[in-house]
């Protein structure tokens, strides 16, 4: 457990709760999931966001819904894994807009990513125009996810 996690109390946590569940929840709402007051929950909600407890707000789109039904899955193997190699791809991938997750790994690859795409003709333009031409990917690997399983927006707090 990190030293954030260890300073948030009951409290913090259904605030939190609650904010994962419904993000546009109003204070006045949240201050009665917490029984508080409108004036000391809102302190509370701003101190989370203060200490990047919170980090952001955000709606959750449905990918289907706006013409993006395919997750793949893509590991990508750098030539070198020095600083420079890794900052370089790091920032070049964060321009592709159809990544909507990027992990450095360990293991066998160097990254993993999740792209969101309409169709398999779209991940082909992705591979062959933006993927094989950042400099250093040495190998890409890409797998096509048949259904979502499990998908949670909410941290096990």
């Amino acid at each position: 457990m990190t030293n954030s996690a260890t300073q948030l109390d009951a409290t913090d946590r259904k605030l939190l709760a609650r904010l994962q569940r419904e993000g546009r929840a109003t204070n006045v709402e949240l201050a009665q999931a917490a029984n508080l007051s409108e004036s000391a929950c809102l302190r509370r909600v701003r101190a989370l966001e203060q200490r990047g407890v919170i980090s952001r707000y955000a709606a959750v789109v449905d990918e289907r819904a706006v013409g993006l039904p395919l997750s793949v899955f893509v590991t990508v193997t750098l030539a070198a894994q020095s600083e420079q190699a890794l900052t370089a791809f790091e920032t070049a991938i964060s321009h592709v807009r159809e990544v909507a997750e990027c992990y450095l790994m360990t293991g066998g690859s160097d990254y993993l990513l999740r792209l969101v795409v309409r169709d398999v003709d779209d991940l082909e333009r992705i591979h062959s125009q933006e993927l094989t031409r950042i400099p250093g990917v040495n190998r890409i690997s890409s797998s096509i996810a048949m259904r979502t399983v499990v998908k949670r927006a909410e941290l096990p707090l």
